[in-house]
């Protein structure tokens, strides 16, 4: 049995990397084609990859944490003792070896086994036989040195260490390739780097200044990857690119707050969760019937405004990882109980991290609630690719003054961000006052 090597694919639109979360696997375990072998995070979400492959795992390739291009080797599959034919370490002036065997063949890692189906994300690439070299022993890591060119001095390989070793290393000024490796495997150990951070003197790092260690544990780096240095670039784009313009109403949602109890009894309803969210989602909807200019995108290489015809409604959701924004689609079409479930299987796959590129691609419009935080507004960012946002705050009793009367209702702020360079005041604040009076009145969709 041919040993099969998996590639990391690409399982967004154009992504480029991936970090290794958790391992579903270990070495020696049995898997058949689409058993789960790992869960990676990309730019976009948690997703996980099923092997194409059946057999026993050879090797997994890299660690939990390593952020690895798509298209590099992640795991190897194939039956006990079918493992690559071993070759020569590479070292500077080799003498030249006589010819051995002909090369082991190694499927393409993209092609499925004969008789497999071909999975989704990897398509087929044409059989190629490649010379597998051996990896190298934790003695030969820190012997064997890769030539650069004549003129300069050889460089070390990289050595074996996890990911929160090799932050301490760098936070701690200490050549990993330097130090003897004393972990499992071969690794360099979280005590290896204390050890020599202890007998010697941090080196001088190139232009910045060395970060010292925190041992009372006062501070906390993380790194910026994955879903939240993809929100990050996107807010950054959108606040830098559209010209954002907020708008704020106060209104007396007790009529919302009423039909939501209401709805709640509905049958219909009886086995999802029904909140304000469902009622402001679909004035949204209503609403852009006379103002349609909300629900576009500018389109700045074509220099055109793209009205579109449908609504893609996204709702922005917290995770451990970040804000994602994944979005209903065609939320125009759904009648009220198909939009309430929608919303609510939206939401918690949001939550548990499970939610796929694909579900977040292509949103005309989102909501984002702060209220659920107590928060009574903001001014939110619009999502890039959209023209719009709307913020829905806390709904709290407030003294409101109704036939001249203060009585206590249940007040509530939305504020509405858009794009000023095509959505002008007047077609920004029409649509505000058309979902405010819907909230505040909602038997007025009937006029809609």
């Amino acid at each position: 049995m041919a040993v099969n090597e998996f590639k990391l694919p690409d399982v967004g639109e154009g992504l480029t990397e991936a970090d290794i979360v958790a391992w579903r696997v270990k070495e020696g375990d049995v898997v058949a084609v689409n058993d789960i072998v790992v869960e990676i995070e990309t730019a976009k979400s948690v997703v996980e990859l099923p092997s194409p492959y059946a057999g026993h795992v050879l090797a997994l390739l890299v660690g939990e944490g390593d952020t690895v291009e798509v298209g590099t080797p992640i795991i190897r599959i194939g039956e006990p003792g079918d493992a690559p034919a071993p070759a020569a370490p590479a070292v500077p002036a080799a003498p030249a070896a006589p010819a051995g065997p002909p090369a082991t063949e190694v499927i393409d890692t993209n092609v499925p086994p004969e008789g497999n189906a071909t999975l989704v994300g990897y398509g087929p690439k044409q059989r190629a036989l490649k010379r597998r070299a051996r990896k190298a022993t934790p003695d030969e890591v820190s012997a064997v040195v890769v030539p650069g060119p004549v003129d300069e001095p050889a460089r070390p390989l990289r050595a074996l260490a996890k990911p929160l070793v090799r932050r301490l290393a760098r936070d701690l000024g200490v050549d990993l390739t330097a130090l003897v490796p004393t972990g499992p495997k071969g690794t360099v150990s979280k005590e290896d780097v204390l050890a020599a951070a202890g007998s010697a003197p941090a080196p001088a790092r190139p232009a910045a200044a060395p970060v010292a260690a925190d041992p009372a544990g006062r501070e906390t780096r993380e790194p910026i990857k994955g879903v939240r240095k993809n929100m990050a670039a996107a807010m950054v784009a959108s606040a830098s690119t559209a010209p954002h313009v907020t708008e704020w109403v106060t209104i007396d949602a007790t009529a919302t707050v009423e039909l939501v109890a209401r709805l709640r009894e509905r049958r219909e309803l009886a086995d999802v969760k029904v909140s304000p969210l469902l009622v402001v989602a679909r004035a949204c909807l209503l609403a852009m019937r006379r103002t349609p200019l909300i629900n576009s995108t500018w389109d700045e290489a074509a220099q055109q405004v793209v009205v579109k015809h449908y609504v893609n409604l996204g709702i922005a959701a917290a995770t451990p990882r970040g804000l994602v924004v994944p979005n209903v689609k065609d939320a125009h079409a759904l009648s009220l109980v198909e939009l309430a479930q929608a919303l609510e299987a939206l939401t918690a796959t949001a939550r548990e991290g499970r939610t796929q590129p694909a579900d977040m691609a292509g949103g005309s419009f989102t909501i984002t609630n702060v209220g659920v935080f107590g928060v009574d507004g903001g001014t939110p960012i619009i999502n890039p690719g959209e023209s719009a946002i709307l913020c829905l705050g806390a709904i709290k009793p407030q003294p409101w003054v109704v036939d001249d009367q203060v009585v206590p209702r249940q007040v509530m702020t939305l504020s509405l961000s858009f794009d000023h360079r095509h959505i002008d005041g007047a077609t920004g604040s029409q649509f505000l006052a058309d979902v405010a009076g819907l909230v505040s009145d909602p038997a007025t969709a009937l006029l809609f």
